[in-house]
């Protein structure tokens, strides 16, 4: 009995992970945009696709072993993918917000932006899907009834990392007070001489590096790409950021672990066809009793 509630507990921290990295890059940007950024799901397809082509390149042309095509693909990856964020704020966003349009139609562009990534990934690769190519070799141990590979160590590892990293930078660097200026009054930062679209800039490069590097352990753990495969993950790591607190990166890293062990734990127990119904409906219940969410406070505005 205990060894199942450990299997099930590592493989929580392990899906939990995929949720946390792609649900703090909804935060980062709503926190300091107001902004929730619908494509943040297909960006992170984006950038699994960009790393299978990466390392299918560095395997097959390069001809680099499989460590060394892993390091290469995780740094390209990353850049690559917070280049699709910043062009999608560019193009789509950074116009509606210097014209002060109105939030609701900020957030039906950030559905369209989404859509154009979906089907023009089906447009130009087609609809078959592909296997992500084997960067490592996968060691399985098992101590005391309990098994995990060593990717799935990196997953968990890596996801904590990242967070004490976004951590560092929003409560320790200038970048990260600058954050905190424009979301607490983006009116006046300007006049503090900050320059708010370079800051935002940096926002959305953090947000996508993180589900490029999410797109990565995704792909590897579950190697098979299709072009929606970022949709549903994508709203559901939305919800564990709402249900975390939006705006709070704390909240969102533990929302998406939260939204992966309940997940896990309906399987565990239930049918999986209940998995979706049953998770939804414990974080409904929470929300009803804490609508801010877990750490989420609740704003004032005055008049």
């Amino acid at each position: 009995m205990l060894a199942s509630i450990l299997q099930n507990v590592i493989n929580a921290l392990q899906w939990g992970s995929f949720y946390a990295l792609i649900a703090l890059g909804y935060t980062l940007v709503y926190g300091v945009l107001t902004l929730i950024n619908f494509a943040h799901g297909d960006i992170f397809m984006v950038g699994a696709y960009i790393a299978f082509f990466v390392a299918s390149f560095a395997l097959t042309t390069l001809g680099l072993p499989g460590w060394a095509a892993l390091a290469l693909t995780i740094p390209a990856t990353m850049v690559l993918t917070s280049l699709v964020g910043v062009t999608l704020e560019r193009i789509a966003y950074r116009p509606l917000r210097r014209k002060g349009a109105h939030r609701l139609y900020v957030v039906i562009t950030a559905l369209m932006a989404g859509l154009i990534l979906e089907n023009g990934n089906l447009a130009i690769l087609g609809a078959s899907r592909k296997a992500f190519p084997p960067l490592i070799h996968e060691t399985v141990y098992t101590i005391g009834g309990v098994s995990f590979t060593n990717l799935k160590i990196a997953v968990i590892i890596s996801a904590f990392l990242v967070f004490a990293f976004l951590h560092w930078v929003v409560t320790r660097t200038r970048v990260g007070m600058a954050m905190r200026a424009i979301s607490y009054d983006k009116f006046a930062v300007p006049l503090m001489g900050i320059p708010m679209d370079n800051i935002i800039v940096v926002t959305f490069v953090l947000g996508s590096a993180f589900a490029g590097l999410a797109g990565i352990l995704f792909a590897m753990s579950y190697p098979v790409l299709e072009p929606y495969m970022g949709a549903l993950i994508g709203w559901k790591a939305f919800i564990a950021a709402v249900v975390g607190g939006i705006g709070d990166i704390r909240g969102a890293f533990i929302g998406g672990f939260l939204l992966g062990a309940v997940e896990i734990m309906v399987v565990a127990f239930f049918p999986s066809t209940f998995r979706d119904l049953i998770g939804f409906t414990v974080l409904l219940v929470i929300l009803t009793f804490k609508p801010t969410g877990l750490f989420g406070v609740a704003k004032t505005t005055k008049i």
